[in-house]
């Protein structure tokens, strides 16, 4: 049997719902309904799976392949005929030729004195390919499929479009509560891979989170090794992962691809994208960035400071793709060559290099989850500082807004090497960069791998402490 880890919360809250659903049988309006959202291979379906394992009611778990409304229809004709509905048979009999008609004969076949779960996955191929999808939805389940005592469970990962399905404007708003399915984050990767706090750090760098990837990490296995072994494996989950995820976002002509591999391999500036990702125009960039940034795959930041700053700077936003990016798709030739070792002495090569700035959004959402404490104050904003010319660059600004700020609360750098601690040369650079940015002698802080050398800061942050802003408080 494949391993299942992690997702208790989760699991808590879809349990949490179907005992709602159970409790409110024989009333008027006993259904629930769930809007779960969250990026490619994070791991939505294998959660809901492992759900409808355990609570051992009748369901049926229906996926949305992108096809027209006849084809799709077809599939869901499979999906309930492999279901555990007790009256699935109907389908059979009637065999619906448009979504309305499933919709009321979906909502025939629920049971009425027990809860039952349905699962529409991929939603947004449904509302992108089927004319008034959302209505037809919203109509159902106000008329029908409500009143039965049903879970329905409505997941996508095109997370802009599963927002605002919920949003004031469309016909399904208010019908359902919005649950957000991220990645494993760092606590849960320390614990299910036996991993200490710096190491679970870079497993998450390295995994993004995702289950299908730790679930190729052996319990106890160091970095190095999960990497020797995955890299053997052609098809290991580190290796096609982002394959698919990219074939799902970004058909073969689409320039998104090639812009989001540029990002991907270091590029951050609108200029530079442009160059690396061929040459091309400032306004096919434009549409291109604006597409990628709407799909939550880059973000796009400013520096924070006093003062309006336009020196924009891009960053591929999930932490394995990045990694996939940069250090393993431009080697994949050599790794289906079984060369393997070749790239994984190139990853050693550039490793601390790139760990240093890939570590930095992680660092700075850590601190969001740990301020306020006897040494910071609460920060609603926390980023970075740069200029240009990058003379000046400061890892850590927290600041009461973003990005202009009308108050900076501290300033700091993220050092995170194996054995260089944060010394008096790091600080020295710190007080000469808060010069620049600010008259007011405000906080400084350090986040060092390997702790603190020197005197004269006000906060300091371990990989422990990080780790720590992960656990349930």
């Amino acid at each position: 049997m494949r391993r299942f880890i992690g997702r208790d919360r989760e699991l808590r809250v879809l349990r949490e719902a179907l005992d709602g659903v159970r409790a409110a049988v024989g009333s008027a309006r006993p259904g629930q309904c769930i809007l779960m959202r969250g990026r490619r291979r994070v791991g939505k379906s294998s959660l809901v799976e492992e759900f409808l394992r355990r609570a051992e009611v009748p369901n049926l778990f229906f996926t949305a392949a992108g096809g027209s409304a006849e084809a799709e229809l077809a599939e869901l004709f499979d999906a309930v005929a492999t279901s555990t509905l007790p009256q699935r048979g109907l389908f059979a009999e009637e065999a619906p030729g448009q979504w309305n008609a499933a919709f009321r004969l979906l909502a025939e076949m629920l049971p009425d004195d027990i809860p039952s779960v349905v699962v529409i996955d991929e939603v947004p191929y449904l509302v992108d390919r089927i004319d008034a999808f959302e209505g037809m939805l919203q109509r159902a389940w106000d008329r029908l499929l409500s009143r039965k005592p049903v879970l329905l469970l409505l997941i996508g990962s095109d997370l802009s479009m599963m927002e605002a399905l919920n949003s004031y404007d469309r016909p399904f708003h208010q019908r359902g509560r919005e649950m957000v399915v991220g990645p494993l984050n760092p606590a849960d990767i320390s614990e299910i891979l036996d991993l200490e706090a710096a190491e679970a750090f870079d497993a998450a760098l390295i995994t993004g989170g995702l289950p299908l990837i730790c679930r190729e990490w052996l319990p106890g296995n160091s970095m190095w090794q999960f990497l020797r072994t995955a890299l053997d494996n052609p098809i290991s989950a580190l290796l096609v992962s982002a394959e698919r995820s990219l074939a799902a976002e970004f058909p073969p002509h689409a320039m998104g691809g090639d812009v989001l591999r540029a990002i991907g391999t270091g590029e951050r500036t609108f200029t530079n994208i442009a160059s690396a990702a061929g040459g091309i125009a400032h306004t096919t960039l434009s549409r291109a960035v604006e597409l990628l940034v709407s799909k939550r795959v880059i973000a796009a930041e400013l520096p924070i400071a006093l003062r309006p700053s336009r020196e924009r700077r891009y960053r591929v936003a999930d932490p394995y793709l990045r990694f996939w990016l940069a250090l393993l798709e431009p080697h994949m030739a050599e790794i289906e060559r079984m060369r393997g070792d070749l790239t994984l002495a190139r990853i050693k090569q550039q490793w601390t290099s790139w760990r240093g700035r890939a570590i930095e959004p992680l660092v700075r959402e850590s601190l969001a989850r740990i301020l306020p404490d006897s040494g910071l104050p609460a920060a609603p904003a926390i980023g970075g500082y740069w200029t240009r010319g990058n003379d000046i660059e400061i890892d850590l600004v927290g600041a009461d807004r973003h990005p202009v700020a009308q108050r900076i609360l501290f300033l700091g750098s993220i050092k995170w090497l194996e054995t260089a601690p944060f010394d008096g040369r790091d600080l020295a650079v710190l007080h000469k960069h808060r010069a620049a940015v600010t008259d007011e002698l405000v906080p400084l802080v350090a986040v060092s791998r390997s702790g603190v050398s020197c005197a004269g800061l006000q906060a300091m942050y371990g990989p422990q402490d990080l780790l720590q802003a992960w656990r349930p408080r």
